[in-house]
């Protein structure tokens, strides 16, 4: 511990499979987030906030450890996590270090010596269950939706909270995943919704996907055109229908955990610990929603990479709250941040940096301006790729391909990523430095 004065408590809330753009706060016409917009107008909000793994195993390992998934080798279809990673994991740190700490949802993360190293992980853990239903059964007969399942447990933690101890509470939603068992489009299938926003959005007609023409899906190769993410265009978004229907009840899951968040922090107002609280909001990866034909996350485009990252913190510096930054920040990020705000050493091991500076307005002079991208699951119809991510420029290097295929993309240029420049002469130098930038990420 750095310092013995009186430790905020710390809730961290991740949502699943939501882009950093479908908030009202971020402009999205659409789609109401009442409480993360209260969030963003008395915290600071991150604009440029990414995952390194689009995908929710090796994105929450990450979260998790701090750590790349090419450090902690975690992601589906892989051996438990290692404990030695999971010792340096922020709620067994923290919980070393004197907090309570509580988890309730999607755990998502197989881990060596599961039973003793959750307890000493933490000391309230309600994880929602592989493959989980939406709706579950109460004694009385009633249905209740898992977002409404986590307020329940959320508000449970901290009625037995006070202000004498910390307590750090990890709330992971399922929503707003897919259902992909069930192909239904909707509420009795693929995106299932809490019957308290079931009207939502019921004369809306929502606009086609922003980059919808077919000649932008065809100009991939056909390792791409054939990868689940077009496999699960077909699910979700191919017919008008269908598209309608499953955009109204996506945005339902995610207004109905936003109501879900509201329950949780009145409930941290009446127990009189809402002051003394922080409040970090983000999710594990982006999602397509049909842009590009494509459907899911898992590739290197920002559809897929992008995600919200909001901090409230009531102590920050006043000229600070309400303000947007566009400094880089990623999820492995979020664990050393954790940390940071608790007063506990961050790790060496760790590969992020705390966002604290930025939420205390310091003067930073050298921040991150690039980022390993990168995706190893084993899966034929996902393919792998490793690259960088810069302001300016974008390289994926597709490896297993014969041959390998590489992306290089001008975000200032070519902000939608349409355009890909590997073979365009006048950008040779580009690729070539960041082709070398990729490499020297992973070995480092």
């Amino acid at each position: 511990m750095k310092h013995e004065v009186a430790r905020p408590n710390i809730l961290f809330i991740l949502v699943d499979d939501q882009r950093n753009d479908v908030m009202s706060i971020a402009g999205h016409p659409i789609v109401k987030t009442p409480t993360i917009d209260n969030l963003a107008k008395n915290g600071i909000r991150f604009t440029n906030a990414f995952v390194t793994s689009a995908i929710c195993a090796a994105s929450r390992a990450t979260i998790f450890t701090g750590l790349y998934e090419y450090k902690h080798v975690y992601t589906f279809g892989k051996k438990p996590l290692k404990k030695v990673f999971v010792a340096n994991s922020y709620p067994l740190l923290l919980k070393k270090s004197g907090y309570t700490t509580g988890f309730t949802g999607k755990f998502g993360v197989n881990i060596e010596m599961k039973d003793s190293l959750i307890s000493e992980m933490f000391d309230f853990f309600k994880p929602s269950g592989k493959n989980a239903p939406f709706f579950k059964k109460l004694a009385d007969g009633t249905l209740r939706h898992s977002a409404e399942i986590r307020g329940d447990d959320a508000v449970e933690f901290i009625n037995n909270q006070n202000s004498e101890n910390p307590f750090c509470l990890s709330i992971s939603f399922n929503a707003v995943h897919a259902v992909d068992a069930n192909l239904s489009p909707g509420n009795k299938g693929h995106y299932p919704y809490p019957q308290s926003v079931a009207n939502m959005y019921e004369n809306v007609v929502i606009p086609e996907p922003l980059l919808n023409d077919p000649k932008i899906y065809e100009n991939h190769p056909d390792f791409l055109k054939n990868s689940l993410n077009r496999e699960r265009y077909f699910w979700r978004w191919n017919t008008e229908e269908k598209y309608q229907t499953n955009m109204k009840a996506y945005y339902r899951m995610i207004s109905g955990y936003d109501n879900v968040m509201k329950r949780v922090i009145a409930s941290l107002k009446a127990k009189g610990l809402d002051k003394n609280t922080i409040i970090i909001y983000s999710s594990d990866n982006g999602y397509y929603m049909g842009n590009r034909g494509f459907a899911g996350k898992w590739s290197h485009y920002d559809e897929s990479l992008r995600v919200p990252l909001i901090i409230y913190d009531p102590r920050m510096p006043s000229e600070n709250v309400g303000q947007t930054t566009d400094k880089t920040a990623l999820n492995i990020d979020i664990t050393a941040t954790i940390l940071d705000i608790a007063g506990v050493t961050v790790p060496q091991s760790y590969q992020g940096n705390s966002l604290l500076p930025i939420l205390n307005n310091e003067d930073i002079t050298n921040w991150r301006d690039d980022f390993l991208i990168e995706h190893r699951m084993e899966n034929e119809k996902i393919p792998k790729y490793v690259g960088v991510h810069e302001k300016r420029y974008v390289y994926a290097n597709y490896y297993e391909q014969n041959p390998q295929y590489e992306y290089l993309h001008d975000l200032q240029k070519d902000p939608n990523q349409l355009i890909n420049l590997k073979n365009d002469p006048n950008y040779t130098e580009v690729l070539h430095r960041m082709r070398k930038k990729s490499q020297e990420l992973v070995k480092k």
